[in-house]
């Protein structure tokens, strides 16, 4: 099993720091994940959040393939909707050129009201606008109508669809699944069938929020308050533009006792090396899974402690994952 690590290049107001700083210590910490071994790099996408969320991941892919040798970049994921094929086509191929052939084209639909305002684009025809995105960027590397071409052929294009129906189209489109729940490899295979492919052509990747220590005690009164952080944003901005009420703050503790949550907004793990890995063990267990991707950095974290989490996936967790 693959192992990599995931950031977003958030930026709160709590820990505000010179926005240069932010992304200049992101990419050292993609230069060291390269030099310590880890397989790959994910990058994701939003607009508009008050912390600066990352807005343009293939951008910053390809500033790591500058700087990396051989670990694979991913956006995990592009809202497809919200940019034209030809547009992302073009991108990821430049940046699967700049890094000889590293990258995961991971493609979604987004789900907030005021970015697909900000793009002018459909909500409403979110998943069918995504399945043609595939479509299209396919056809543009296939017939050369975008130059220059990837340097993969096929580059692999992975659809973060979360539900059952998503999941069957992404077996449909013959695309990877960027999820790691158990309940959608069925229609996933379902979807696969439908169109003609191998059972053995399914694959799944996905993340987990995740804090990886050698000190669960000491470090989980930093560790709170910027999960907190990070999630109460994320189910704040999911509402947005929309007539339900704002949801009510999580509860860290109740998420730390669970272990791993596999409902709600997310799967969050915390603990030791070891732990974390029996944990993902244990979720991931008959999934075809090429890989995991595990957050480097909880919403402004110090960077000790970021550097430290991308020292410890390197040289503790990913061995004992080396053999799923």
């Amino acid at each position: 099993m693959r192992v990599g690590i995931y950031f977003d290049m958030r930026n709160p107001p709590p820990w505000r720091q010179s926005w240069s700083r932010v992304y200049g210590f992101a990419l050292e910490m993609c230069e060291e994940a390269d030099r310590l071994g880890i397989d790959s790099v994910w990058f994701s996408e939003h607009h508009g959040f008050e912390d600066g969320y990352l807005p343009q991941p293939l951008t910053m892919a390809a500033a790591a393939a500058a700087r990396t040798r051989r670990i694979r970049l991913g956006t995990a994921v592009i809202p497809a909707p919200l940019h034209a094929a030809p547009e992302i086509a073009e991108q990821a191929a430049l940046v699967d050129i700049i890094s000889d052939g590293r990258l995961d084209l991971g493609l979604g639909t987004g789900y907030r009201v005021p970015e697909y305002r900000l793009y002018d684009a459909d909500l409403t025809k979110r998943y069918s606008t995504t399945d043609q995105r595939v479509r299209e960027i396919r056809g543009l590397w296939a017939e050369s109508l975008v130059t220059p071409g990837p340097v993969q052929d096929p580059l692999p294009i992975w659809l973060g669809y979360q539900g059952p129906q998503g999941a069957r189209r992404a077996g449909r489109l013959g695309t990877g699944l960027l999820s790691l729940n158990p309940a959608l490899l069925e229609p996933y295979r379902e979807g696969l069938a439908e169109s003609g492919y191998d059972m053995s052509a399914g694959r799944m990747q996905g993340s987990f929020t995740t804090f990886v220590t050698e000190d669960p005690e000491g470090d989980w009164p930093v560790v709170r308050k910027h999960l907190s952080y990070q999630w109460d944003s994320y189910r704040r901005y999911m509402v947005e533009g929309t007539d339900q009420p704002a949801p009510r703050p999580i509860n860290p503790e109740k998420w730390r006792e669970t272990g791993l949550s596999a409902t709600g907004v997310g799967q969050f793990l915390y603990g030791t090396p070891q732990e974390t890995a029996d944990a993902i063990k244990a979720y991931v267990a008959g999934l075809p899974v090429e890989g995991v991707f595990l957050w480097a950095s909880l919403a402004g974290m110090p960077e000790e402690m970021v550097a430290r989490q991308v020292q410890l996936i390197a040289g503790k967790l990913r061995p004992l994952l080396a053999d799923v």
